[in-house]
């Protein structure tokens, strides 16, 4: 049997050389990752301060908008002012538009996405379409059928006072960090003085009338799990209208989005009775609600012959 040729020194060389050649890449490559690092840090921590330092809410969401544009394409910030999200301030659009921003005002009843964050305090993520941002928005921020905004809400008091807007290559989990941040540093305006008054004569005490029944008073605890279970009813259908948006249109115009629709609302009507339905007797179905209202727009035949109904 023939012994294996030796190696030639030339070859012994090359693979000397391409050995010190791998570990030298590999510890450049090592350098670049750990200064990457520390320069997204010291990003993230500078940006985080300035945020907690701002004074008024105008500076606050002045602040946060400036955070935000390094970690998106563009953005804005909105005041929600009942049913209606006000313009505030806007980056990454031309600037005759950012003049006007403030002058928009966009119901949230024209915009899905939007009254999604504010009702569920959960942050968004939604095609820039007119029915899911609102045409204002659809115009400004969509560069394709395929663009997407994230949105994400500032929760001060379980209130939802501001909206942070953001569109194309979005970094979602720096943003909704500063969204944190400024929900904690939020300042209230201060309350109008209370004006003096003179105090009249006492009148005669009237007859107490009979109490009216408010319908059932809930405790802090059960308020809570009543607003788990609806938040959770929100999320899954808004996820349904953003991933399944082909199979909801088509069930839609079918009159029969459970049978477009089964796989994903089987298993959100799974998870609804083991975690809130089942353990809570008297919990309403919160999901089949959400479904009639928003999945087919308070017309319940949309759901087809074949959906099962609410579980309780």
């Amino acid at each position: 049997m023939a012994s294996a040729a030796p190696t030639s020194p030339l070859r012994q060389i090359l693979e000397e050389q391409l050995a010190q050649l791998s570990g030298e890449m590999e510890r450049l490559f090592q350098e670049a990752r750990e200064r990457a690092r520390g320069e997204l840090a010291e990003q993230l921590n500078q940006a985080v301060r300035r945020i907690r330092q701002a004074s008024t809410p105008e500076e606050l969401l002045a602040t946060l908008l400036d955070a935000a544009c390094g970690f998106a394409g563009g953005a804005a910030v909105f005041r929600i002012d009942g049913e209606v999200a006000r313009g505030e301030r806007i980056r990454g659009v031309p600037e005759d538009i950012a003049k006007v921003f403030g002058d928009f005002e966009i119901p949230l009843a024209s915009a899905a996405a939007l009254a999604g964050a504010v009702e569920s305090r959960d942050p968004v993520i939604a095609a820039t379409t007119g029915p899911e941002v609102s045409g204002e928005m659809a115009r400004l921020a969509s560069r394709g059928a395929e663009d997407r905004a994230s949105i994400f809400p500032l929760v001060v008091e379980n209130q939802v006072p501001a909206l942070l807007y953001a569109w194309g290559d979005v970094q979602g989990a720096a943003l909704e960090l500063f969204a944190q941040v400024a929900s904690a540093a939020w300042i209230a305006p201060a309350p109008a003085p209370v004006e003096l008054v003179t105090i009249a004569p006492a009148a005669p005490d009237p007859v107490p009338a009979a109490p009216e029944s408010s319908g059932p008073e809930f405790s802090s605890e059960e308020e809570r799990r009543h607003l788990r279970a609806q938040r959770f009813a929100r999320v899954q259908v808004a996820e349904m209208r953003l991933n399944e948006a082909a199979a909801v249109h088509s069930g839609a115009a079918q009159k029969n989005l459970y049978a477009a629709l089964r796989p994903r609302i089987d298993a959100a009507r799974a998870a609804m009775r083991e975690r809130f339905v089942e353990p809570r007797p008297g919990m309403p179905d919160y999901l089949h609600q959400e479904l009639v209202r928003t999945l087919a727009h308070d017309e319940p035949e949309l759901l087809g012959k074949d959906y099962p109904g609410p579980l309780v």
